[in-house]
């Protein structure tokens, strides 16, 4: 038990590092698990065979550094790694501990290891909100194993812990649990609710478990007489209203289809409200992302080639910070793509093309432009000329003078640089024609 040098008396009652009784905790507190068997959720690391689940069964602790959304277990697993190896577990948050709360624990696992021998497992929960100084301080007691140092941080660890601690233990990431995962354990809870209600928590909850349970759990103190939880007393107990979003049905492509028209109009409210709604409904953000990409070059492609770059990152974010804080990055992303200037050129160029090929079939190139070992004579290499331009044909002969790419008023810029470009490569290919100025990028 956290604070203490000697494990409590076998008759008495189990409790918190805060010292009030474990059956007297919050809901989701008394329903940790006690068995690996028991988590639900990070297969990837406490599945068959998965390289954390094999250093617990087998008892041997190692300093790692638990990253991953709240409520994803990260306390949970530090527990069991604790108990697996008979080890005493001691647990502080940096939010509170500072360097003298951690020469204590470190004292107090030093007796340990002379008095008896037993080890012990420090939990140090939000380890990125500890200074410089204060992970320093870890290093040495982590370095020769006086402790089994196991670090919980939301953050990213790469950029808020220290290299020289992370150096020196491994780092785990762990995944938000799905729905379908915090409505298992919703239902272990023995708790009388609806299917709806269940699935409303489940859903609503953005992969927290701890804060599906807890509104689970105020909605059922708050039934009188006690009955079976409704979705309006969950919407009550999470302050969340019910969304009819069915993510396997029509509602699914329904509002995607909204947004991606609501943006391509140009309305950032009407944009981010569609938005908005996949979010609460649960919508995968993968799914979401993949869509502002898709947006960018095809309703705005080089009106604002910027605006690719924008939706890449924002998918970016989804993979690398995860939610719910990539929703800022999304919700920035679909105000740009919403203000942003709109052509569909480049999607009309390429399904022009498209459409040629399909009817034309597919026609060699010239010979000066085939590969070197299958020809390649001839060519005019365009570094060599002005302006970095060639007047030599560049499609195939049946092909030349075909037009697929036609800029709109949002791509002016690109025009006039384009008949800069025809009006160049025409004159170089006619000797006695005088070459304009080459076209100059702005």
């Amino acid at each position: 038990m956290s604070g203490q040098l000697f494990s409590p008396e076998a008759d008495e009652p189990p409790r918190t590092r805060t010292g009030v009784p474990e059956a007297d905790a919050p809901l989701a507190v008394r329903m940790r698990p006690h068995a690996l068997d028991e988590v639900v959720g990070q297969e990837h690391l406490v599945g068959p065979d998965a390289p954390l689940r094999r250093a617990i069964e087998e008892a041997r602790p190692h300093s790692m550094l638990l990253h991953g959304p709240p409520g994803s277990g990260k306390t949970t697993l530090a527990r069991l790694i604790a108990v697996a190896a008979n080890a005493a577990f001691e647990e502080l948050s940096a939010v509170e501990a500072g360097r003298p709360e951690v020469r204590q624990v470190l004292e107090r696992a030093r007796h340990r290891r002379e008095a008896t021998g037993e080890r012990t497992v420090l939990f140090l929960d939000e380890i990125h909100r500890f200074n410089k100084a204060q992970q320093d301080a870890l290093l040495p007691a982590v370095e020769e194993g006086l402790v089994t140092l196991i670090g919980a941080t939301t953050e990213n660890p790469y950029f808020e812990v220290n290299s020289a601690l992370i150096s020196r233990v491994r780092v785990y990431e762990l995944q938000p649990l799905g729905a379908d995962q915090v409505e298992e354990l919703l239902r272990r809870t023995g708790i009388e609710a609806s299917d709806d209600a269940f699935r409303f928590l489940a859903e609503r909850s953005s992969g927290d478990a701890r804060m599906a349970l807890s509104a689970l759990e105020i909605a059922s103190e708050n039934q009188r007489p006690p009955t079976p939880i409704g979705v309006a007393e969950a919407e009550s107990a999470l302050q969340r209203r019910a969304i009819r979003y069915d993510k396997a049905a029509d509602q699914h492509y329904d509002y995607a289809s909204a947004w991606i028209k609501a943006t391509r109009g140009s309305d950032p409210d009407a944009s981010l409200y569609y938005l908005a709604v996949m979010i609460e409904g649960g919508e995968d953000p993968r799914f979401i992302v993949r869509r502002m990409v898709i947006l960018a070059s095809e309703d705005i492609g080089n009106a604002d080639p910027q605006a690719l770059v924008v939706a890449v990152a924002a998918a970016n974010a989804v993979e690398h910070v995860g939610m719910p804080e990539a929703t800022h990055a999304m919700a920035q992303a679909a105000i740009y793509l919403s203000l942003a200037p709109k052509s569909n050129g480049a999607y009309r160029a390429i399904r022009a093309a498209r459409d040629y090929v399909r009817e034309h079939g597919a026609e060699l190139p010239p010979p000066h432009l085939r590969s070197r070992f299958r020809g390649g004579a001839g060519y005019d290499y365009p570094h060599d000329r002005p302006g970095h331009l060639s007047g030599q044909e560049l499609m195939p002969e049946e092909v030349a003078g075909t037009r697929f790419y036609e800029p709109d008023e949002a791509e002016a810029e690109l025009a006039e640089r384009l008949d800069a470009i025809r009006a160049a490569r025409a004159a170089a290919g006619e000797p006695d024609r005088p070459m304009p100025e080459p076209p100059k990028y702005t």
